[in-house]
């Protein structure tokens, strides 16, 4: 079991932090007792929902804003011990549609931010959440952190960049930041108006509305699911580190599964739905990455951190959370 008691009477902001990820770090941080910020824009593209923190909204306080804002975010930041930017524009899809809002989000955001620390509080933490697409193609396995990065979309790009703006400013400043590399998770408090961030989410409304679950080609493409509790669990654990300078963490659950293996686990737990296999996309081939299996061996060693939720719990608590809230996600 962690201890996150070295999170109480922290202070620690929350960029995004009303989003998918950035809700389910706020509530296990609020028990351990710590002194949460959140700052979230509520642009309805990217999923910030004030119903993920209703249960919690007395103990937290909230900014309503950009993270670009340096006039919002200046006198939060010098008032941080630990910051998790979740803040950014999160689907591949919508990157090449909107290039430059991408570009803005995932490349001005974080730097903007870094610089901002490193003029006002370069003692803080920073945790940035960062993904498997800067990988590319997939080229050995399992996927280490050491593994060639040469993205196949603008979302990629951009977050890479972000990565290694951390890098760079722990390298010349000094500053503790540390990289959290997401694979595929999914789980409670994620939107569901669409396909565009988490398929298991997506699948399961599908699923519950009797329309079909579309499988592209023969659905043997490996994933790595993991659960946004092991996932809020995973950067507590990499935000406890003091002694990080822009390293990268993979984060899965380090079981790899078949695309359709996934859906027919939805549709077993819930009893609803259908599947139906259909021919790829044109083009669409050209962006899939190949199969995913990331080595979690790192940050094992690191933090002592492992998923614990399998994808069949993972899919019956997602239901349940989801069953009495559905109109306020979709």
């Amino acid at each position: 079991m962690l201890d996150f008691e070295a999170y109480r009477e922290r202070r620690v902001l929350i960029t995004g932090g009303l989003g998918f990820i950035g809700s389910n770090i706020a509530q296990k941080l609020v028990q351990y007792g710590a002194s949460i910020t959140i700052v979230d824009s509520l642009d309805p593209l990217y999923g910030g929902n004030p119903a993920n923190v209703a249960e919690i909204r007395d103990r937290i306080t909230v900014h309503v804003g950009d993270y670009r804002d340096p006039s919002l975010m200046k006198p939060i930041i010098r008032d941080t011990d630990i910051i998790f930017n979740l803040a950014a524009q999160v689907s591949y899809i919508d990157s090449s549609r909107i290039p430059f809002s991408d570009l803005d989000l995932n490349c001005k955001g974080p730097l903007q931010l870094l610089e901002l620390c490193r003029e006002q509080n370069p003692r803080a933490r920073i945790i940035f959440a960062s993904s498997r697409l800067v990988l590319g193609k997939v080229v050995s396995q399992p996927i280490r952190e050491d593994h060639p990065t040469e993205p196949l979309s603008l979302y990629g790009v951009h977050k890479l960049a972000g990565e290694k703006y951390h890098r760079l400013y722990a390298a010349v400043y000094g500053m503790n930041t540390a990289i959290v590399r997401l694979t595929n998770p999914y789980g409670e408090r994620q939107q569901l108006k669409h396909n565009k961030y988490s398929l298991p989410g997506w699948f399961m409304r599908l699923a519950q509305e009797g329309k079909p679950i579309q499988i592209f080609g023969n659905g043997q493409q490996l994933r790595d699911y993991i659960y946004a509790t092991d996932v809020a669990d995973a950067f507590l654990a990499v935000g406890q580190l003091t002694s990080t300078r822009g390293e990268v963490f993979n984060c899965g659950s380090g079981r790899s599964i078949p695309f359709a293996e996934m859906a027919e686990t939805i549709v077993r737990v819930l009893k609803k739905g259908k599947i139906e296999y259909v021919p790829w996309p044109a083009d669409y081939e050209r962006i899939e990455t190949g199969d995913v299996n990331f080595s979690v061996k790192k940050i094992l060693k690191s933090t002592g951190w492992r998923a614990s939720v399998s994808l069949e719990e993972g899919i019956e608590r997602m239901d349940n959370y989801f069953a009495p809230r559905l109109r306020l996600y979709i």
